[in-house]
């Protein structure tokens, strides 16, 4: 079992940089592409909120769980 991050998918539909987002959000860049990659262990949710907000959307678009 796996959860993709569909953060990309988001900021692109929005039309968003992932260097906007991280500055909206107030994480670096590097935070950002750690959780987009799907390396990042956990999320606050905060984070999550932050980022919800900011892309207008809600954490089922940005988290996908996929059986293997």
């Amino acid at each position: 079992m796996s959860i993709l991050v569909n953060l990309d998918i988001m900021l692109t539909k929005r039309n968003m940089k992932s260097k906007e987002l991280a500055a909206i959000i107030g994480i670096t860049t590097a935070n950002l592409s750690i959780l987009k990659s799907g390396k990042a262990k956990a999320v606050r949710f905060s984070t999550l909120e932050a980022i919800c907000k900011a892309l207008d959307c809600q954490p089922s678009d940005l988290l996908e769980y996929v059986e293997d």
